[in-house]
C-alpha cells in the first residue's frame, strides 16, 4: 500500500514548519491554512509566527480592528482572506466558546472555510481521518495510482474518493498519511521536475512503471498577474496599508496609469470591505 510507504517517509523527512510543531493548536492550523492558499510557504512562515504571537486565540483576532488585521496580512496577497479569517475568528469566539470545532460540516459553516480547509483542519489540527485534496495531492494520486503525468482539472467527488481509498482506517495514521501525501507532492512529486529516485512510492508508482509518459490531457488555465485587476488592487492596498491615516485620491492615482481600471479596482476594494471612504472623500483601511 502507498500509505505504508508514505507514513514512515513523512515521519522522517517532513519539513520543520511552525504549524506542524508540537503544541500548535487547531486555531494555529486554521490560520496557516488561510494563509497558505495560493501563497508559498516561505512567505507565510514569518507572517504566521507574528500572527500567533499577537492573536493566539480566535477571540484575540476577533477583537482586533480590521485595519490592524489587513496591515498584519501584509503582502500575502488576496487580502479578502484576512477579512474572512477575521470573521471566522468572531464566529468561533461567539458560537464555539473560542475553540475551533473539529467536525468538518461545522467547520465548513465558518466564514471563508471551504471543503478543503475544513478537512485540513480536521486532519492536521485534530488528527482525524479526513481526505485532504489539494493540487499536490491530486498530482501524486494521478501519477502513482492512475499512471498519468498530471491530474488535469479538478473532479471534486472523484478526487476525494481517490484519496479516501488510500487512507488507513484509524484516525492518527490517516492524518499522518494525509500530511505525507501533500508533502510528497510539494517536495518530491513536483509538477516540472519530479525527483522519482528519491520517492518512497516509486516502486509502486503506475506512472514510473509506464515510463513516465508526458501528460497530454486537459489542463487548468493559468492566469497571469501583470496588468490584472489583482495587481492593481494590490498596489492600492499597499498605499492604504503604508499610510498612517486616510489618503487623498491623488496618492492612489499615481499607482496605476489606467484611470478606468484603477477606479474599478478601488470600487471593488470598497465593496469587498477592504477599504472605506471617509466623510471628507479620502480613503483608508476599514476601521
Amino acid at each position: 500500500m502507498l500509505a505504508e510507504r508514505i507514513h514512515p517517509w513523512f515521519t522522517e523527512h517532513a519539513r520543520d514548519l511552525p504549524w506542524r510543531r508540537p503544541g500548535t493548536t487547531p486555531w494555529g492550523v486554521l490560520v496557516s491554512e488561510f494563509m497558505l492558499q495560493q501563497t508559498p510557504v516561505a512567505r507565510v512562515e514569518p507572517v504566521w509566527t507574528e500572527w500567533m504571537r499577537r492573536w493566539s486565540v480566535p477571540s484575540a483576532l476577533a477583537g482586533a480592528p480590521r485595519a490592524d488585521v489587513l496591515r498584519a496580512w501584509g503582502k500575502l496577497g488576496y487580502p479578502r482572506r484576512a477579512i474572512r479569517l477575521h470573521d471566522a475568528a468572531a464566529t468561533i469566539a461567539r458560537e464555539h466558546g473560542d475553540a475551533v470545532p473539529s467536525d468538518v460540516a461545522v467547520l465548513e459553516a465558518l466564514p471563508g472555510v471551504g471543503s478543503y480547509t475544513a478537512r485540513a483542519v480536521a486532519a492536521f489540527g485534530f488528527g482525524l481521518r479526513a481526505p485532504v485534496v489539494d493540487t499536490n495531492v491530486r498530482r501524486v494520486v494521478a501519477r502513482a495510482v492512475h499512471g498519468r503525468g498530471d491530474a488535469g482539472p479538478a473532479r471534486t467527488r472523484a478526487d476525494l474518493a481517490d484519496v479516501d481509498a488510500l487512507l488507513p482506517p484509524d484516525d492518527a495514521t490517516a492524518a499522518v498519511v494525509s500530511a505525507g501525501l501533500m508533502e510528497l507532492g510539494a517536495v518530491i512529486c513536483t509538477a516540472r521536475t519530479p525527483r522519482c529516485t528519491s520517492c518512497p512510492v516509486a516502486a509502486e508508482c503506475a506512472w514510473v512503471a509506464a515510463g513516465r509518459p508526458a501528460y497530454d490531457g486537459p489542463r487548468k488555465p493559468v492566469q497571469g498577474f501583470a496588468g490584472t485587476d489583482r495587481q492593481v488592487r494590490g498596489k492600492l492596498m499597499d498605499v492604504l496599508r503604508g499610510a498612517p491615516g486616510p489618503v487623498g485620491r491623488a496618492e492612489l492615482d499615481v499607482v496605476w496609469p489606467d484611470a478606468g481600471q484603477r477606479d474599478r479596482c478601488l470600487h471593488s476594494l470598497l465593496v469587498d470591505g477592504l477599504a472605506e471612504q471617509t466623510d471628507d472623500g479620502r480613503f483608508a483601511l476599514p476601521a
